[in-house]
């Protein structure tokens, strides 16, 4: 049976309970499925709780990403890979469903190289950052997942990545769920956060686009504004390796994936 990889983004407006309703239905079904988690806001309420508040740096190319700093890839772990990590395989065993959770750093799931020097803008200013521990995912260890699925268990998966030095590295989750769905020739990706999808005029809600063509993807770019810049990027990187499609759906309305495979949100084919 086809794969189906699902991005679950770290917004607090987030329906958690749907979202593991939906997938404990399909599962059932036997649909074969990947779950992909982030965590955002709840790593910016920790960090600022533990006195190393969040830093936000813009790339030359525009794309907006946390400033990852050794202590910060601490935090991140403790939330990612721990806290939220936990409570869905938690929710997901209480539904029914046996889930594995394991971050992108466990045998290396997730790898791909670290960016040792990050030219970035900060408050119109060029800089250079050497002590960043951020990378881009380039290599799934699809034989470590394989084994799951055909053991009958649900990878719930969460960044960070390994290097190719095997350190931890902070990735971006939309992307990292981009290169999982392409390594399983995966039929859909799903991508929910807490809008309907991409937005022609951000935040009004009316303004969904509803479907854009592949071949014309990298054109829409022009509505995406902060991180779902990162979620149009990857979805153009998963549609040009051969997946069947890709979804910005809503992940707090009941249902969110039966909804979106059925043709709600902003549907990429």
């Amino acid at each position: 049976m086809s794969m189906i990889v699902i991005k679950v983004g770290g917004g607090k407006s987030l329906n958690v309970d749907a979202v593991v309703a939906d997938v404990a239905r399909l599962w059932q079904e036997g649909q074969r499925l990947i779950l992909v988690h982030g965590g955002a806001e709840t790593t910016n309420e920790v960090a600022e709780a533990l006195g190393h508040p969040p830093q936000f740096v813009t790339s030359e190319s525009g794309y907006v990403s946390r400033r990852t700093d050794r202590r910060t890839l601490e935090i991140f772990e403790m939330v990612y890979c721990g806290l939220l990590n936990k409570m869905w395989v938690e929710k997901f065993q209480q539904a029914g469903v046996n889930a594995v959770g394991l971050s992108g750093l466990d045998g290396r799931i997730f790898q791909g190289r670290r960016k040792e020097r990050l030219r970035v803008r900060i408050n119109g200013r060029r800089l250079v950052l050497r002590d960043d521990w951020t990378g881009t995912v380039e290599q799934v260890n699809t034989e470590l997942l394989g084994l799951l699925l055909d053991s009958g268990y649900l990878p719930v998966l969460t960044p960070p990545g390994a290097s190719d030095k095997g350190e931890a590295i902070n990735v971006d989750g939309d992307r990292a769920a981009a290169q999982v769905a392409a390594a399983f020739h995966a039929q859909a990706l799903v991508i929910l956060s807490d809008v309907p999808g991409l937005l022609r005029d951000f935040p009004d809600e009316s303004s969904l686009i509803r479907e854009i063509p592949r071949a014309k993807a990298d054109d829409f770019m022009q509505f995406a504004q902060g991180r779902m810049k990162k979620k149009v990027m990857g979805a153009v990187e998963a549609v040009s390796q051969g997946v069947g499609r890709v979804i910005f759906a809503d992940g707090r309305v009941e249902s969110p994936v039966s909804r979106a495979l059925a043709g709600a949100g902003t549907q990429i084919r």
